[in-house]
């Protein structure tokens, strides 16, 4: 069975570009350990709620935008070796800072429980 790491991120909209760059970066080497899909989303429609929704759960800011990422992994061990090597590859370092607040970014890992 196969697993997934989603993640809800705040991006300055101005940084759209540069969120793309690192994104591209950094797809091969999911690959190179076995990701299955990579999947980047910039939103285009995620409204605000009154009591939960994304943008409330980011803290997004006005000058912000929410993405998503989602990364399918083949088993759970592919993807904590990947995360494990990004701590010290110089590939993904040399992509540079982040451009958002990663204290802001909502991740997690899960086991798939339906593929239609």
């Amino acid at each position: 069975m196969s697993y997934f790491q989603i993640a809800i991120i705040p991006v300055p909209t101005a940084q759209k570009e540069a969120y793309l760059r690192v994104s591209t970066g950094m797809a091969p080497f999911f690959k190179e350990f076995g990701a299955l899909q990579v999947f980047e989303g910039w939103g285009a429609f995620v409204p605000s709620g009154e009591v939960t929704s994304l943008p409330m759960a980011v803290q997004l800011g006005p000058d912000e935008t929410v993405v998503t990422s989602f990364i399918e992994w083949p088993d759970m061990a592919s993807a904590e070796a990947c995360m494990t090597a990004m701590e010290t590859d110089e590939r993904i370092a040399a992509l540079g800072d982040m451009p958002f607040d990663g204290k802001r970014m909502i991740f997690g890992t899960f086991e798939t429980l339906l593929k239609a």
